[in-house]
């Protein structure tokens, strides 16, 4: 069983994806990762999948997934786990929207990206992970043991 990479670790494996890409990849990477740090403080950074073929991905979590930030050659993605049932008024996702679950978001370059938008986005996001979450299980009741007279 693979482990994710420890947080303080993760931060510093972003950070090298972003230097290495030294383009508008890397300078869209860094500026989404700066408005999902506005919109939610607490979220924390992961660095998730990695394996022979693939270098791995940065994951923002907070209760549970929130979203991904990719980079592939002509498009930055920003993966939400459970995207499908987010409210998204601004129509910032664009991509993977057949599917049941999740949602995604492509960034090309020269793209603006809406910040306010985004950030209600991650909120909304963290909220849903957080729901239920709040709230402890019931302890199962031990089972009742009847006395031998």
């Amino acid at each position: 069983m693979k482990r994710p990479v420890p947080v303080e670790s993760a931060s510093a494996f972003i950070d090298e994806k972003i230097k290495e890409l030294g383009d508008w990849r890397g300078k869209t990477l860094a500026k989404v990762r700066a408005i999902i740090h506005q919109a939610d403080p607490e979220v924390l950074e992961e660095w998730k999948w990695a394996k022979s073929t693939s270098p791995g991905t940065p994951v923002f979590s907070h209760g549970g997934i929130v979203c991904t930030g990719e980079t592939y050659k002509s498009v930055v993605k920003m993966t939400f786990a459970k995207g499908a049932a987010l409210p998204d008024p601004s129509g910032l996702f664009n991509s993977s929207l057949d599917g049941n679950v999740r949602r995604a978001i492509d960034i090309h370059e020269g793209d603006k990206v809406n910040a306010v938008a985004l950030k209600d986005l991650i909120r909304a996001a963290v909220a849903l992970n957080l729901q239920g979450k709040s709230k402890p299980k019931p302890k199962p009741r031990p089972a009742s043991r009847k006395r031998a007279d």
